[in-house]
């Protein structure tokens, strides 16, 4: 029993030093990421874009897309939630293109702001690298919030092309209700 005990104590004295040394970690001055803002600045909530609005929003994306000649897109449109409100499909549209659009609408929606930046921030190094680990982000270009009268009202994620490609078309969708 006067074994036990004593390895019992070790062994709380080794996980107590051994955990010390991750308790606090100095910060880096060369992180972006250690540095407070002034201010947050992400638009405030609207009322949630109807049905009517969302068809008008997915019609300017794929009169964009029909313009340049580009018939492989996938088109969602969600509300400040992230949840669909529509969607539509061209028929060379690849089958992955349909979750992946509505990823892209999620994250812009939920994050308020355009997958791009995540896209940029991932490209600027180690610092940024945490990034993936956040709940449903899609790092690549072509998700992109919808803001009315200073408002998010919904997010547009386009997917079946090229990144600049969706991105094109996703924000001629987003400039149909400015």
């Amino acid at each position: 029993m006067r074994r036990i005990t004593m390895i019992a104590g070790a062994l709380c004295v080794a996980l107590m030093t051994g955990t010390a040394a991750f308790a606090q970690v100095p910060p880096d001055p060369a992180n972006p990421n250690e540095a407070i803002p002034d201010a947050a600045t992400a638009p405030p909530y609207g009322e949630p874009i109807n049905t009517e609005n969302a068809k008008k929003v997915a019609a300017a994306a794929l009169a964009e897309a029909t313009k340049r000649n580009w018939q492989v897109f996938c088109v969602a449109v969600v509300n400040p939630a992230g949840e669909l409100v529509y969607f539509e499909k061209q028929d060379n549209c690849q089958n992955a293109s349909i979750t992946i659009s509505q990823h892209k609408a999620r994250t812009a929606a939920r994050y308020r702001r355009p997958t791009v930046v995540f896209e940029r921030l991932l490209g600027k190094g180690p610092f940024f690298a945490y990034l993936p680990t956040l709940d449903d982000v899609i790092a690549s270009r072509g998700g992109n919030p919808i803001v009315v009268g200073g408002k998010l009202i919904g997010a547009i994620g386009v997917s079946g092309g090229s990144g600049s490609q969706d991105d094109a078309v996703s924000l001629a969708g987003q400039a149909a209700l400015k």
